[in-house]
């Protein structure tokens, strides 16, 4: 078992050097961007959105547990950022993606998706809030905080799980978890040169060793940060299993919001007909306002 598990490590790590290497060969340089850390208002309590398009209406719900995603939401529907954008990236049985403000005036073959607008915000992930059917999600790059868009958003379709594909996902994301955490800590100098060292020596048995005891700290680490790993909320998985989502999401991107009417819409948007990149072949365009509580 140890050895397949270096086996998968060293594979890994091979891997992600790699991918490291054709990353630092590009010139561009990364765009800057602000970050919003707090509130920008005090009483947008239990605020609902409308979205309408051609295929008809949906009606969301901001949460209050989500404070910065809520009021960066209400900030650009208030300044009418949303009218007129597209949804850009439909993928069915899965989500519908929007808020790329280059989308507004883009021409029928180009490619969208990269569009912000200047600052990202800090994630917001919490246990009980996840990605069920019609969950209203933020975007974002690969940036390793996890920080979301500060404008594109995606509202989940998803699909039914089976109890076996739930525990599937669970154990990918714990895997994947660790693979980030074993990563970082071969990346630090001391582990670096600790293991070129005892390389040299030719002791298999002591390089083991060494081995082991950074498998068991990794295993201290994980437990301390996800304490929660293993469990199972069993009503997240019934709502998975009985009404559908994407729980391969979960702890990844910031929900902020959910359905409360409007799901054959979201079926008859997430039905349409895309070309190559997922954007549809005829543009769907949104107007986003904001209404009373229903």
């Amino acid at each position: 078992m140890k050895k397949s598990i270096l086996t998968i490590i060293c594979l890994f790590i091979a891997f992600l050097g790699s991918a490291q290497n054709k990353k630092g060969s590009a010139k561009k340089p990364a765009p800057k961007h602000t970050t919003v850390t707090a509130p920008i208002k005090k009483d947008a309590k239990n605020q609902h959105v409308e979205i309408s398009t051609e295929f008809g209406t949906m009606v969301l719900r901001l949460y209050d547990e989500t404070p910065l995603h809520r009021d960066n939401f209400i900030k650009l529907v208030n300044e009418g950022f949303y009218d007129s954008l597209l949804f850009h990236r439909i993928i069915k049985s899965f989500m519908i993606q929007g808020g790329d403000p280059t989308s507004k005036n883009a021409a029928p073959d180009a490619m969208l998706g990269a569009g912000d607008n200047g600052y990202k915000i800090l994630p917001e992930f919490r246990p009980d809030i996840y990605h069920k059917r019609g969950s209203l999600a933020a975007a974002r790059d690969n940036n390793p905080q996890q920080m979301s868009s500060g404008c594109q958003f995606y509202i989940v379709q998803g699909r039914k799980y089976t109890a076996q594909e739930l525990e599937q996902v669970l154990n990918n994301r714990n895997l994947q978890r660790k693979q980030e955490l074993l990563y970082k800590v071969y990346q630090s100098d001391s582990v670096q040169a600790t293991m070129s060292s005892l390389q040299n020596t030719g002791d298999k048995e002591v390089f083991r060793a060494y081995m082991d005891k950074i498998h068991a700290s990794i295993d201290e680490t994980y437990k301390r940060m996800y304490p929660n790993a293993d469990k199972v909320n069993v009503d997240q998985m019934q709502t998975y299993m009985e009404f559908g989502g994407a729980p391969h999401l979960d702890g990844a991107y910031t929900v902020f919001g959910e359905m409360i009417s409007g799901f054959d819409v979201l079926d008859k948007i997430g039905a349409a007909p895309t070309k190559p990149g997922d954007r549809p072949i005829s543009d769907i365009r949104m107007k986003v306002r904001l209404i009373k509580q229903p």
